[in-house]
């Protein structure tokens, strides 16, 4: 079952790099007793998700945090290293964390799992968009085509922060 407003997120360990290498960051400690925009991407270095989700993500992180947001991530199923060098690429600094969904656990347990194995991606993420205040969701948004980032992207979402 896919996750909706007034339930909590589910509680998993993901992966962030950090500059010993990849960091368990727990939801529950992501979460707990802060607003969080947590917004999923099919994956890493994708054109959808490189040239217009994580930058407009980017260029409206201040306009985000002005409305009571705490912390930005950003979660694929991807393996840390590769999230982390995405980072670098995006240049998302400590605007947005990049976080690594790497065995699909937050995917699965939130009923967000896109079958993209036919096109040689395996299984990811759907491409969604959560508010969530100490961890329960608040609102979630998934794109109906992965392949756009309209209902999920930084300026929607703005409009109802």
């Amino acid at each position: 079952m896919t996750i909706k407003a007034g339930d909590r997120l589910p509680s998993v360990t993901l992966h962030e790099m950090g500059a010993e290498g990849p960091q368990p960051v727990s939801t529950d400690d992501l979460c707990r007793g802060r607003r969080v925009v947590l917004f999923g991407v099919p994956g890493a270095f994708t054109p959808t998700c490189s040239n217009a989700h994580v930058p407009g993500f980017l260029a409206n992180a201040h306009a985000i945090r002005a409305k009571g947001v705490d912390e930005i991530a950003c979660l694929s199923v991807n393996d840390a290293f590769v999230m982390g060098a995405w980072a670098d690429s995006q240049n998302t600094g400590t605007e947005i964390r990049m976080l690594a969904d790497g065995d699909g656990a937050f995917a699965e347990a939130a009923g967000l799992v896109l079958d993209l194995t036919g096109h040689g991606l395996g299984v990811r993420s759907q491409r969604f968009a959560i508010v969530a205040r100490d961890g329960v969701v608040e609102r979630i948004e998934i794109e109906p085509d992965p392949t756009e980032a309209e209902a999920t992207g930084a300026e929607r979402t703005l409009e109802h922060l």
